[in-house]
């Protein structure tokens, strides 16, 4: 349930009506911008009478939320939501570009990486605890992986995401990291959520491979809830019946989410469809649809790459491609859609 307060609500008799509300069980987040303000109710709200509220002189109505995440809403929080990772605002018209390897394999390796994309990446993206289909793939690094990832953020003065499995790990990863990466695997791994949850690092969620966009946004409520709002959401392509490419990128979940939730939504190309060719031109179509961000993979070697080699891109295709995305950005700011 939403309270829209009228703009010339004076604060006291918003602080009141808070107090009622919370005096009632009830959890209130409140969204304030210039000339609205919105007290978002959780909890059971059954019981009350909207009628009652309306009759309050400064509420202007009260709107019944009817999807089943409320914090995640674009009704609780009209407002796009930036989330700063390591000072690069990802969000409300910033369009971030993270970039590096699937996984981190030795110090050469990621160094090397970083170093050629830092003038056209803001964030340096690398696997450390790897999630496997096979149990005899190689798994990552683990710390060490850590150490180095950090090491090189460090050096090129980009902020690091990597993946965090179990939240055991939690600790231990975030005390590395600037964000935190929810696999796709763990999308509804629920005791993981509700431990990064209560991380203040930025979480970065990606969709499971068959979950709906409803899913996945009940998967950003169970972060959201327990006190995290820095969350970032990725699509990276759904199961299909197409097996050409490895999955099959749901573009439409672009527009899709940016009309239900306030939070940014970013695409994941490489994962999308597991083939560098088809890299390019599903990047270009992620920023034409007005994606807040891209992750992309990267690897001076992909033919040598311990991990997902053939989805990678070299640093020099990945720089031009980089120049491409921001012209179509800047082209897609001049087009205005009534």
């Amino acid at each position: 349930m939403v309270i829209v307060m009228k703009p010339s609500a004076p604060q006291k008799d918003i602080d009141e009506l808070q107090k009622r509300m919370e005096d009632r069980g009830l959890t209130v987040h409140i969204s304030q911008g210039v000339n609205y303000c919105l007290l978002g109710l959780v909890g059971e709200t059954n019981q009350i009478d909207t009628n009652q509220l309306e009759a309050h002189e400064h509420v202007d109505r009260v709107v019944r939320v009817q999807h089943p995440f409320k914090l995640a809403s674009r009704m609780f929080h009209p407002q796009p939501t930036v989330v700063d990772v390591g000072g690069v605002k990802v969000g409300g018209g910033h369009t971030a570009f993270m970039a590096g390897p699937c996984a981190v394999e030795n110090e050469e390796q990621v160094m090397e990486i970083a170093h050629a994309i830092k003038d056209h990446a803001q964030i340096l993206r690398g696997g450390t605890f790897k999630p496997r289909t096979s149990p005899y793939s190689f798994q990552g690094l683990e710390e060490e992986g850590l150490r180095l990832l950090r090491k090189a953020g460090d050096a090129t003065g980009m902020p690091i995401v990597t993946e965090v499995m179990s939240p055991e790990d939690v600790d231990l990863v975030a005390g590395y990291t600037d964000m935190l990466q929810i696999g796709a695997r763990n999308m509804q791994n629920f005791p993981l959520l509700r431990r990064v949850g209560r991380a203040k690092t930025p979480v970065l969620l990606k969709r499971g491979m068959s979950a709906t966009i409803e899913d996945l946004l009940m998967s950003a409520e169970y972060i959201m809830s327990e006190g995290n709002i820095d969350v970032i959401l990725c699509e990276r392509g759904i199961r299909t019946f197409e097996t050409y490419t490895r999955n099959t990128l749901d573009i439409s979940a672009v527009p899709s989410l940016q009309e239900l939730t306030h939070l940014p939504v970013i695409v994941d190309p490489s994962h999308a469809c597991g083939k560098w060719t088809l890299v390019a031109p599903l990047a270009r179509a992620a920023v034409a649809a007005g994606v807040d961000g891209l992750i992309i993979e990267v690897h001076h070697q992909p033919e040598k790459a311990m991990s997902d080699g053939a989805q990678s891109l070299k640093p020099h295709k990945y720089k031009a491609l980089v120049q491409e995305l921001r012209q179509i950005s800047e082209l897609m700011k001049s087009f205005v859609v009534s």
